[in-house]
Protein backbone atom coordinates (compact mmCIF):
# COMPACT_ATOMS: atom_id res chain seq x y z
CA UNK A 1 0.00 0.00 0.00
CA UNK A 2 1.46 3.62 -1.20
CA UNK A 3 1.24 6.32 1.43
CA UNK A 4 -1.39 9.41 1.62
CA UNK A 5 0.14 12.24 0.03
CA UNK A 6 -1.04 15.73 0.97
CA UNK A 7 -1.70 17.96 -1.52
CA UNK A 8 -0.43 21.35 -1.49
CA UNK A 9 -1.96 24.85 -1.86
CA UNK A 10 -0.77 26.74 -4.57
CA UNK A 11 0.86 23.43 -6.13
CA UNK A 12 -0.99 21.42 -9.39
CA UNK A 13 -3.31 18.82 -8.27
CA UNK A 14 -2.99 15.37 -10.05
CA UNK A 15 -5.02 14.93 -13.05
CA UNK A 16 -7.89 12.76 -12.42
CA UNK A 17 -10.33 10.79 -14.78
CA UNK A 18 -13.25 8.91 -13.54
CA UNK A 19 -16.67 7.52 -15.76
CA UNK A 20 -19.90 9.38 -14.93
CA UNK A 21 -23.34 7.71 -14.09
CA UNK A 22 -25.37 8.13 -17.40
CA UNK A 23 -22.04 7.79 -19.78
CA UNK A 24 -19.43 9.54 -20.71
CA UNK A 25 -16.03 10.54 -19.02
CA UNK A 26 -14.99 13.15 -16.86
CA UNK A 27 -11.47 14.57 -16.64
CA UNK A 28 -9.87 17.19 -14.77
CA UNK A 29 -7.41 17.58 -17.30
CA UNK A 30 -10.11 18.46 -19.98
CA UNK A 31 -12.03 21.16 -17.62
CA UNK A 32 -12.10 24.61 -18.35
CA UNK A 33 -14.20 26.43 -15.32
CA UNK A 34 -14.60 30.20 -15.53
CA UNK A 35 -12.99 30.69 -12.05
CA UNK A 36 -13.07 26.56 -10.33
CA UNK A 37 -13.51 23.06 -10.08
CA UNK A 38 -15.14 21.83 -7.11
CA UNK A 39 -14.57 18.42 -6.20
CA UNK A 40 -16.87 17.01 -3.81
CA UNK A 41 -15.98 13.25 -2.30
CA UNK A 42 -18.97 11.24 -0.75
CA UNK A 43 -18.55 8.26 1.26
CA UNK A 44 -21.03 6.28 -1.02
CA UNK A 45 -24.68 4.65 -0.92
CA UNK A 46 -24.42 3.62 2.47
CA UNK A 47 -24.28 6.60 3.82
CA UNK A 48 -27.25 8.63 4.78
CA UNK A 49 -25.33 11.88 5.72
CA UNK A 50 -23.78 11.89 1.93
CA UNK A 51 -27.53 11.74 0.68
CA UNK A 52 -28.19 15.12 2.26
CA UNK A 53 -25.22 16.60 1.71
CA UNK A 54 -25.45 15.91 -1.97
CA UNK A 55 -29.16 16.97 -2.53
CA UNK A 56 -28.05 20.30 -0.51
CA UNK A 57 -25.44 20.81 -3.25
CA UNK A 58 -27.87 20.18 -6.22
CA UNK A 59 -30.16 22.72 -4.57
CA UNK A 60 -27.16 25.15 -4.82
CA UNK A 61 -25.51 23.28 -8.26
CA UNK A 62 -27.03 26.73 -10.00
CA UNK A 63 -25.08 29.44 -7.95
CA UNK A 64 -21.86 27.56 -8.17
CA UNK A 65 -22.69 27.56 -12.15
CA UNK A 66 -23.48 31.19 -11.59
CA UNK A 67 -19.53 31.73 -9.96
CA UNK A 68 -18.02 30.05 -12.71
CA UNK A 69 -17.66 26.85 -10.92
CA UNK A 70 -17.85 23.10 -12.59
CA UNK A 71 -18.93 20.57 -9.54
CA UNK A 72 -18.29 17.06 -10.01
CA UNK A 73 -18.99 14.18 -6.84
CA UNK A 74 -17.71 11.10 -7.10
CA UNK A 75 -16.98 7.84 -4.76
CA UNK A 76 -15.52 4.39 -4.83
CA UNK A 77 -19.01 3.04 -5.46
CA UNK A 78 -19.49 1.07 -8.95
CA UNK A 79 -21.35 1.60 -11.40
CA UNK A 80 -24.80 0.18 -9.98
CA UNK A 81 -24.00 1.57 -6.62
CA UNK A 82 -23.47 5.46 -7.55
CA UNK A 83 -26.56 4.61 -9.98
CA UNK A 84 -29.04 3.83 -7.57
CA UNK A 85 -27.54 6.83 -5.17
CA UNK A 86 -28.81 9.04 -7.96
CA UNK A 87 -31.98 7.35 -8.52
CA UNK A 88 -32.70 7.07 -4.71
CA UNK A 89 -31.35 10.33 -3.14
CA UNK A 90 -32.80 12.51 -6.64
CA UNK A 91 -29.58 13.64 -7.37
CA UNK A 92 -29.89 13.41 -11.03
CA UNK A 93 -28.28 16.94 -11.80
CA UNK A 94 -24.99 16.54 -10.22
CA UNK A 95 -22.50 14.67 -12.46
CA UNK A 96 -21.37 11.55 -10.63
CA UNK A 97 -18.04 9.95 -11.13
CA UNK A 98 -17.42 6.21 -9.32
CA UNK A 99 -14.89 4.01 -8.82
CA UNK A 100 -12.29 6.16 -7.92
CA UNK A 101 -8.89 3.73 -7.35
CA UNK A 102 -7.47 3.56 -3.83
CA UNK A 103 -4.46 4.68 -5.79
CA UNK A 104 -5.98 8.14 -6.40
CA UNK A 105 -7.32 8.33 -3.34
CA UNK A 106 -3.86 8.05 -1.99
CA UNK A 107 -2.26 10.62 -4.49
CA UNK A 108 -5.40 13.00 -3.38
CA UNK A 109 -4.67 12.45 0.22
CA UNK A 110 -7.95 11.32 1.19
CA UNK A 111 -8.83 8.87 4.14
CA UNK A 112 -9.87 4.95 3.27
CA UNK A 113 -11.98 3.25 5.60
CA UNK A 114 -12.45 -0.43 6.24
CA UNK A 115 -16.17 -1.31 5.78
CA UNK A 116 -18.44 -2.91 8.95
CA UNK A 117 -21.63 -4.46 7.15
CA UNK A 118 -24.86 -2.99 7.01
CA UNK A 119 -25.74 0.73 8.39
CA UNK A 120 -28.57 2.62 9.81
CA UNK A 121 -30.19 2.74 5.95
CA UNK A 122 -29.83 -0.97 5.50
CA UNK A 123 -27.45 -0.84 2.87
CA UNK A 124 -23.73 -2.90 3.20
CA UNK A 125 -20.76 -0.94 3.16
CA UNK A 126 -17.64 -1.59 0.26
CA UNK A 127 -14.93 -3.53 2.06
CA UNK A 128 -13.20 -0.49 1.43
CA UNK A 129 -14.29 2.90 0.61
CA UNK A 130 -13.28 6.54 0.85
CA UNK A 131 -14.17 9.04 3.64
CA UNK A 132 -14.98 12.51 2.46
CA UNK A 133 -13.23 15.16 0.61
CA UNK A 134 -13.52 18.78 -1.05
CA UNK A 135 -11.23 20.53 -3.40
CA UNK A 136 -11.59 23.45 -4.83
CA UNK A 137 -9.48 24.09 -8.18
CA UNK A 138 -8.27 27.16 -10.01
CA UNK A 139 -8.83 27.13 -13.42
CA UNK A 140 -4.92 26.74 -13.69
CA UNK A 141 -5.10 23.10 -12.16
CA UNK A 142 -3.83 24.42 -9.22
CA UNK A 143 -5.48 23.65 -5.72
CA UNK A 144 -7.18 26.45 -3.90
CA UNK A 145 -8.52 25.16 -0.95
CA UNK A 146 -9.56 21.63 0.69
CA UNK A 147 -11.22 19.66 3.61
CA UNK A 148 -10.08 16.21 3.78
CA UNK A 149 -12.11 14.41 6.67
CA UNK A 150 -11.90 10.89 8.31
CA UNK A 151 -15.14 10.34 9.50
CA UNK A 152 -18.82 11.22 7.66
CA UNK A 153 -19.90 13.98 9.81
CA UNK A 154 -18.96 18.11 9.85
CA UNK A 155 -18.37 18.69 6.47
CA UNK A 156 -17.92 22.07 5.04
CA UNK A 157 -21.56 23.97 4.18
CA UNK A 158 -21.90 24.85 0.78
CA UNK A 159 -23.72 28.40 1.93
CA UNK A 160 -20.15 28.70 3.45
CA UNK A 161 -18.44 28.00 0.50
CA UNK A 162 -20.13 29.75 -1.67
CA UNK A 163 -20.00 33.25 0.37
CA UNK A 164 -16.15 32.14 0.35
CA UNK A 165 -15.79 32.07 -3.49
CA UNK A 166 -17.50 35.60 -3.51
CA UNK A 167 -14.81 36.88 -1.35
CA UNK A 168 -12.22 35.38 -3.27
CA UNK A 169 -13.36 36.44 -6.48
CA UNK A 170 -14.20 40.00 -5.21
CA UNK A 171 -10.64 40.29 -3.52
CA UNK A 172 -8.21 38.28 -5.77
CA UNK A 173 -7.54 36.36 -2.20
CA UNK A 174 -4.69 33.81 -2.83
CA UNK A 175 -4.59 29.93 -1.46
CA UNK A 176 -3.37 29.40 1.96
CA UNK A 177 -1.83 26.92 3.67
CA UNK A 178 0.98 26.54 1.39
CA UNK A 179 4.02 25.45 3.43
CA UNK A 180 6.83 28.34 2.98
CA UNK A 181 10.81 27.89 3.54
CA UNK A 182 11.41 29.62 7.15
CA UNK A 183 14.82 29.13 6.86
CA UNK A 184 15.03 32.19 4.18
CA UNK A 185 14.67 35.94 5.34
CA UNK A 186 10.72 37.53 3.81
Amino acid sequence: MSTITPLMPGQPVPDLSLSLVGGGTWRLSERKPDNFTMIVVYRGLHCPICKTYLRDLQDKLDAFAERGVDVLTLSTDDVDRATQSVADWEIDRLAVGYGISFEDCRRWGLFLTKGRGKTSVGVNELDIFVEPGLFLIRADGTLFFQSIQTMPFARPKFDEILKAIDYILKNDYPPRGAVIDHTKEA
